[in-house]
């Protein structure tokens, strides 16, 4: 017996899609566009040797981009663990394994390892994996894991990341501790093209795997025995998401540092507006994640401006009144 979900016609899944997309395309343009240096998009076209080019798309293109990359996989990875978690608060961060992925740039950072470009991404990337495989083997027993025993692990480990961390910052320089607290902060500048195109085919890639899950993500976020009784093999399905969702968040984390509230905001976001099938609400977080950090990434580079604020800090200071907003309205709503 199958159950299926209400129904979504493929010509509003593309319209949608289709809207999201163009609403992304746009921002890219006009973020592009806004910054302390006044620029021209058709002089930066009709001079290829020009400051202006250099400025669209030498400087800032490469970071909007990255910014898209990393809040689409921020959005998608924060809708899946909602639905796998059956948890509203959940979100990329609470598993621990962005703890983790922060954990291995710390200790390339300190150990100067950034002066090779990949290496700090790919140390970060490490550390997500080893989270990775610590949450879930720890989550498992009798060979099954339970939604609780994931968020319990992952609380736990990130816990214990957040000690390592500050004991490595304690023995670290002023210099090196500076540059540790503005990565965990979150910063999209410094990336080449090669690593942002690496994180982009990554993140279309574990999109694609969860989107193919998406039936079963509307079958778990009813109730874990309903979706057993229907013919999900529900421990297959978790593990499949858990891992691909952790490795979105683990590659983001690992070119970007810490941003926070993106998966957590825009998944919520997004269901009030197109509600919570997953075969709609994935993509459309992946694309609504992406638009909402390149305009926090925007006001970072601009609000202060020479000076630039962590990304990070913008997301925290826009989401934050935002989800208490969402909060409260949810809890009027369930006493009237």
């Amino acid at each position: 017996m199958t159950l299926r979900a209400p129904y979504l016609s493929a010509r509003r899944l593309a319209a949608t899609a289709a809207a999201l997309t163009a609403l992304l395309a746009l921002s890219i343009v006009a973020a592009m566009l806004i910054g302390p240096v006044p620029t021209s998009l058709v002089r930066a076209l009709a001079e290829p040797a020009g400051t202006d080019r250099l400025i669209l798309f030498g400087t800032r293109l490469p970071r909007i981009v990255l910014g898209a990359v990393v809040g689409g996989s921020l959005g998608a990875s924060g809708a899946a663990l909602q639905a796998l978690l059956a948890n509203p608060l959940a979100c990329p961060h609470l598993l621990g394994i962005s703890g983790g992925a922060a954990v291995g740039g710390v200790i390339a950072l300190i150990v100067g390892a950034e002066a090779i470009s990949a290496v700090v991404p790919l140390a970060a990337f490490a550390g997500a994996l080893v989270a990775i495989g610590v949450v879930y083997l720890g989550a498992r027993a009798g060979g099954r894991s339970t939604p609780l025993a994931l968020l319990l692990v992952g609380v736990v480990f990130n816990v214990l990341a957040s000690a390592v961390i500050m004991l490595l910052n304690a023995v670290a320089s002023y210099a090196q501790a500076h540059g540790v607290l503005f990565w965990l902060m979150g910063s999209l500048s410094g990336q080449s093209w090669g690593l942002i195109a690496a994180a982009a085919a990554y993140a279309l890639a574990g999109l694609a795997w969860l989107a193919a899950h998406a039936q079963d993500l509307n079958l778990l976020a009813a109730g874990e025995e309903g979706a057993a009784e229907l013919g999900v093999d529900v421990e297959r399905a978790r593990r499949a998401v858990f891992v691909a969702a952790s490795l979105l968040v683990g590659a983001a984390v690992s070119v970007s540092g810490m941003i926070s509230f993106v998966g957590l905001i825009v998944p919520h976001l997004v269901r009030l507006v197109f509600g919570a099938d997953h075969r709609l609400l994935l993509p459309a977080s992946f694309l609504g994640g992406a638009a909402f950090l390149v305009w926090a990434d925007t006001l970072a580079r601009t609000a202060l401006a020479p000076a630039e604020l962590p990304v990070g800090v913008v997301t925290a200071l826009v989401g934050g009144p935002v989800f208490l907003f969402l909060l409260r309205r949810a809890l009027v709503r369930e006493a009237s």
